[in-house]
Protein backbone atom coordinates (compact mmCIF):
# COMPACT_ATOMS: atom_id res chain seq x y z
CA UNK A 1 0.00 0.00 0.00
CA UNK A 2 1.39 3.47 -1.20
CA UNK A 3 1.47 6.57 1.35
CA UNK A 4 1.15 9.88 0.32
CA UNK A 5 0.82 13.31 1.86
CA UNK A 6 -1.48 15.77 2.34
CA UNK A 7 0.69 18.17 0.24
CA UNK A 8 0.74 15.61 -2.29
CA UNK A 9 -2.83 15.23 -2.66
CA UNK A 10 -3.38 19.12 -2.78
CA UNK A 11 -0.73 19.86 -5.73
CA UNK A 12 -0.57 16.54 -7.55
CA UNK A 13 -4.23 15.37 -7.58
CA UNK A 14 -4.58 14.11 -11.11
CA UNK A 15 -1.32 12.32 -10.64
CA UNK A 16 -2.76 10.43 -7.41
CA UNK A 17 -6.49 9.49 -8.83
CA UNK A 18 -4.16 7.92 -11.65
CA UNK A 19 -2.23 6.10 -8.90
CA UNK A 20 -4.93 5.39 -7.03
CA UNK A 21 -6.68 3.73 -10.04
CA UNK A 22 -2.98 1.44 -10.28
CA UNK A 23 -3.25 0.46 -6.90
CA UNK A 24 -6.32 0.70 -5.62
CA UNK A 25 -5.69 2.00 -2.21
CA UNK A 26 -3.72 4.92 -0.85
CA UNK A 27 -3.33 5.99 2.65
CA UNK A 28 -2.98 10.11 3.00
CA UNK A 29 -0.59 11.32 5.99
CA UNK A 30 -0.60 14.31 7.92
CA UNK A 31 2.70 15.06 9.67
CA UNK A 32 3.63 11.98 8.82
CA UNK A 33 0.85 9.84 10.23
CA UNK A 34 -2.06 7.95 8.60
CA UNK A 35 -5.10 10.07 8.72
CA UNK A 36 -7.52 8.76 5.57
CA UNK A 37 -7.74 5.62 3.57
CA UNK A 38 -8.37 6.21 0.15
CA UNK A 39 -9.88 3.34 -1.63
CA UNK A 40 -10.77 2.97 -5.52
CA UNK A 41 -14.67 2.44 -5.88
CA UNK A 42 -17.17 2.62 -8.91
CA UNK A 43 -20.39 3.14 -9.77
CA UNK A 44 -22.00 -0.12 -9.47
CA UNK A 45 -19.83 -1.55 -5.76
CA UNK A 46 -19.95 1.71 -4.01
CA UNK A 47 -23.36 0.91 -2.20
CA UNK A 48 -21.75 -2.34 -1.45
CA UNK A 49 -18.15 -0.94 -0.61
CA UNK A 50 -19.29 1.48 1.45
CA UNK A 51 -21.55 -0.91 3.75
CA UNK A 52 -18.54 -3.33 3.89
CA UNK A 53 -16.42 -0.03 5.64
CA UNK A 54 -19.46 0.29 7.74
CA UNK A 55 -19.79 -3.10 9.00
CA UNK A 56 -15.93 -3.13 9.60
CA UNK A 57 -15.92 -0.22 11.57
CA UNK A 58 -18.80 -1.31 13.42
CA UNK A 59 -17.29 -4.71 14.29
CA UNK A 60 -14.27 -3.19 15.50
CA UNK A 61 -16.19 -0.94 17.56
CA UNK A 62 -18.14 -3.80 19.40
CA UNK A 63 -14.57 -5.85 19.91
CA UNK A 64 -13.41 -2.54 21.96
CA UNK A 65 -16.37 -2.44 23.79
CA UNK A 66 -15.91 -6.43 24.60
CA UNK A 67 -12.41 -5.84 25.61
CA UNK A 68 -12.90 -2.64 27.74
CA UNK A 69 -15.73 -5.42 29.24
CA UNK A 70 -13.69 -7.56 30.14
CA UNK A 71 -10.60 -5.84 31.79
CA UNK A 72 -13.34 -4.34 33.74
CA UNK A 73 -14.57 -7.88 35.27
CA UNK A 74 -17.85 -6.98 33.20
CA UNK A 75 -17.95 -10.44 31.13
CA UNK A 76 -20.01 -12.95 34.19
CA UNK A 77 -22.91 -10.55 34.84
CA UNK A 78 -25.82 -12.30 35.16
CA UNK A 79 -29.23 -11.08 33.37
CA UNK A 80 -30.23 -9.85 36.48
CA UNK A 81 -27.03 -7.79 36.65
CA UNK A 82 -27.22 -6.83 33.15
CA UNK A 83 -31.23 -5.33 33.67
CA UNK A 84 -29.93 -3.94 37.20
CA UNK A 85 -27.24 -1.97 35.00
CA UNK A 86 -29.54 -1.20 32.54
CA UNK A 87 -32.49 0.76 34.83
CA UNK A 88 -29.68 2.24 36.83
CA UNK A 89 -28.68 4.19 33.60
CA UNK A 90 -32.22 5.16 32.42
CA UNK A 91 -32.19 6.56 36.29
CA UNK A 92 -29.71 8.43 35.94
CA UNK A 93 -30.45 9.83 32.26
CA UNK A 94 -34.15 10.99 33.50
CA UNK A 95 -34.66 14.86 34.24
CA UNK A 96 -37.23 16.55 35.52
Amino acid sequence: MKFVTVRDLRGKTSELWKELDRERELVLTNNGKPIAILSATDEDSFESCLWTLRRSRASDALAKLQRGAEERGLTALTSEDIETEIQNARKDRKVD
